[in-house]
């Protein structure tokens, strides 16, 4: 337990600091090379736009960083409930709003520390009231199911985030977040991991669910980052990747909590995914570029009189 909460905690780091990374790459991208032709007629960030964002240093230091926290995060889906291991792992969150402070000269409200102050608090109830694992064995037709919904959500994501333009910050980081926890499932039930066997594995529907989770949560997420507010769009990214694999590795997994403490593990769910809506909703509030105000346009004199 012990290691799995510690493997869970770099994890949450290494994703918080890799989603400012990318937050700063993604805008001075959009700052070096304004290009109106880097937008869909629906005004969100095209292809091209992204892949230039992507190019840059923080952006490309990010990604190393989420690799870095997808093996660990990997590695605790395999140690500890899931719901305790993806939310301890969507604590990013804070780390994501601390950093963006420094990093993106961004002023965080009241309210935004009191709900950063109750997802903290609810990972704690979380961690108290965890008990054991389940399995990782699921049926063959789960793991089919598991591909099937990954690619409506990775391919409707896109489709539907291209047509809405700069509304879909939000719901960019919710389908990014939903892909992510998608992938913590099919880590959780990859057949052929123990004993390790590669045609297994190879053969196995959960592991392209896998792959297509990350890169399309990878590429959604850089979208919700262009779009909007990094808090925002990380807060909603953390309801997706808590929400769905907590509710798989209970009903599906025999995800457990300790005797007795069932109602404190449902209480610090409940209050974790609260805690990130309300960051996702007052979290949008990343200053506008400033325009200097027109000049007043000078009243002309009245006509000289003409005499004569």
């Amino acid at each position: 337990m012990l290691i799995g909460l510690l493997t869970a905690i770099a994890a949450s780091i290494c994703y918080g600091t890799g989603s400012v990374l990318q937050a700063v790459g993604s805008r001075r991208a959009a700052g070096a090379e304004p290009d109106p032709t880097g937008l869909t007629q629906h005004g969100g960030p095209n292809l091209s736009s992204t892949a230039k964002a992507a190019l840059t240093w923080e952006f490309i230091l990010g990604t190393v960083l989420d690799f870095v926290g997808f093996g660990l995060g990997a590695l605790a889906a395999r140690l500890l409930p899931l719901f305790l291991s993806q939310t301890v792992i969507s604590a990013n969150l804070v780390i994501t709003a601390v950093l963006s402070v420094k990093l993106l000269g961004i002023r965080l409200t009241r309210r935004e520390w009191a709900s950063i102050g109750v997802v903290c608090g609810a990972l704690v109830m979380l961690a108290t009231a965890a008990g054991h694992e389940g399995g990782h064995h699921a049926a063959s037709a789960t793991h089919w199911w598991l591909l099937a919904v990954t690619v409506a959500l990775m391919l409707g994501g896109t489709v539907a985030v291209r047509l809405l333009g700069p509304r879909a910050a939000i719901l960019a980081g919710l389908l990014s977040g939903l892909g992510f926890g998608a992938l913590g499932v099919g880590v959780r039930i990859l057949d052929g991991v123990d004993p390790f066997d590669v045609t297994t594995v190879l053969t196995d529907p959960a592991l392209y669910a896998i792959v297509i989770a990350g890169v399309g949560g990878m590429y959604l997420h850089t979208v919700a980052l262009q779009l909007g507010s990094v808090n925002g769009a990380t807060a909603a990214l953390v309801v997706g990747e808590t929400v769905l694999p907590g509710a798989i590795g209970v009903l599906w997994l025999g995800d457990a909590s300790r005797p007795g403490l069932a109602w404190l593990a449902v209480l610090g769910f409940l209050l974790a995914v609260a805690g990130a809506v309300a960051v996702a909703w007052y979290g949008n509030h990343d200053p506008a570029p400033t325009t200097p105000a027109p000049l007043p346009t000078p009243t002309p004199a009245p006509p000289t009189p003409v005499r004569g």
